[in-house]
């Protein structure tokens, strides 16, 4: 089937409601996009990032890659983070992923996947740094979504690490970068206390963040 009818009669549904409660919303929509937040996050189908947050099309910038990973060699990421920083003039970054995530449970239990296995090695460094504290959580899926939590604070480090994060605070750009996790069996955000707003704050909040995981 080259035409995909049922998503096309969805879309067609989903403009007239749009349209029906704000007759100009996609002439104004399509003038400019002027969103406060770069959203980083997972692929997972079952984490929509503006439904999650109340948000409209247009209010969140969104990257998203499997186990919400921030590579300083990944050119898709970067891109996506210099242009929310310089060019859309973003205030927030925040870095989610979520609980029961596929690629974490990949990573931890060394289940191959293929090319993916690649990727999800940035997020096995992350398992075998801690690796200690991890093997002490008996309860597979506790420690599945503990490795979550980790996963994402090394990721707004990884975040807070790249020029462009460090160029934008050298010039005095009030940006800050925030870690959260998504809870899938209740749809509820968690903060993981890890919110840096400038590179002298990065050392201090990754290290009490990481405690407070412990605690």
């Amino acid at each position: 089937m080259k035409v995909l009818k049922e998503l096309f009669d969805k879309n067609s549904e989903w403009s007239k409601k749009i349209t029906a409660e704000d007759p100009e919303f996609f002439a104004k929509l399509s003038k400019q996009q002027n969103p406060k937040y770069l959203w980083i996050g997972c692929s997972d189908s079952r984490v929509p990032a503006n439904q999650i947050v109340g948000l409209l099309p247009g209010e969140l910038f969104v990257h998203r890659n499997v186990a919400n990973v921030v590579v300083h060699t990944d050119l898709n990421c970067l891109s996506v983070m210099q242009f929310a920083v310089d060019v859309l003039e973003i205030e927030h970054i925040i870095v989610c992923g979520h609980y029961d995530c596929g690629g974490v449970k990949a990573a931890l239990n060394n289940v191959r996947h293929g090319l993916a296995d690649n990727w999800l090695r940035h997020v096995q460094d992350v398992s075998l740094k801690y690796s200690q504290e991890l093997n002490q959580i008996y309860d597979e899926h506790k420690r599945v979504d503990k490795l979550c939590e980790l996963n994402v604070v090394e990721q707004v480090l990884n975040v807070c690490q790249t020029t462009i994060l460090q160029d934008a605070w050298e010039r005095d750009h009030k940006i800050s970068v925030h870690g959260w996790v998504y809870g899938l069996s209740d749809g509820l955000l968690k903060d993981l206390n890890m919110c840096i707003s400038a590179l002298d704050e990065i050392g201090d909040s990754y290290q009490n963040a990481v405690n407070n995981l412990f605690k």
